[in-house]
């Protein structure tokens, strides 16, 4: 899907995203429990679970905002790495997980020298998504996990039409009154940003994540996509 004419793109929406987030750190984590009914949680928790990974592992939380997917990697006694770009995040945060300021696409860390990869409802924002998967790939050992979430498109057309109704015109409402108005009503805008899911799999699969699958999650409300690193030969 390509993104459309109202949204900025390249440099532009890197730097306008980046300020987003640092004007809405102080109430992100309330806005986000309001307008999920605290479905972000369980979310979270299921992708940590599917990971699979041996306690211990190190895991790198990319987009890692106030730290809440950093929480629960150490719930499950994995050793998690928070990265995000907004200081404004980064400084809201509420984890006891070391932070790096650092950008996603060009990540400060050796070539398969991490367990696993994170990344939660942060797709959409990245100037390049295929440039992301890439450096996810270039990261993970082999054997390695990855688990993405992000906003889905439910297949139940009634559930669709529900979701989108209250993605579009609720969410911004909650967003205004508690937080900064134009970023919660760019942000149901921005999953025109994300490619159908077959194109994200086939591209995962592409950088090395061979057996990647979708899970829609909450009548596919929302989607996590895991994978394994290949093993070399």
């Amino acid at each position: 899907m390509l993104p459309n004419e109202d949204l900025p793109q390249g440099e532009d929406k890197a730097i306008i995203v980046e300020r987003m987030f640092d004007q809405i750190a102080p109430r992100y984590d309330l806005v986000n429990r309001l307008m999920t009914f605290r479905m972000d949680v369980g979310w979270r928790r299921r992708t940590v679970r599917d990971l699979a990974l041996e306690p211990g592992s190190t895991v790198l939380d990319l987009a890692c905002g106030t730290g809440d997917f950093c929480n629960d990697l150490l719930r499950f006694d994995l050793n998690p790495i928070g990265i995000d770009f907004s200081a404004g995040m980064l400084a809201a945060a509420g984890t006891d997980a070391p932070l790096v300021r650092a950008d996603a696409l060009q990540l400060p860390v050796p070539n398969a020298h991490v367990d696993g990869v994170t990344c939660g409802f942060a797709l959409r924002n990245f100037t390049d998504l295929s440039g992301f998967f890439h450096e996810i790939s270039r990261v993970v050992r082999p054997g390695g996990r990855i688990g993405l979430l992000d906003v889905g498109q439910p297949s139940n057309p009634f559930l669709r039409w529900g979701h989108s109704v209250y993605f579009g015109t609720i969410v911004p409402k909650i967003g205004a009154l508690l937080s900064d108005p134009s970023a919660y009503r760019y942000l149901p805008k921005s999953v025109d940003y994300l490619p159908p899911s077959e194109e994200m799999l086939a591209e995962l699969r592409n950088v090395g994540f061979v057996d990647a699958v979708r899970v829609p999650l909450s009548g596919g409300i929302t989607q996590l996509f895991l994978g394994t690193q290949a093993t070399q030969n």
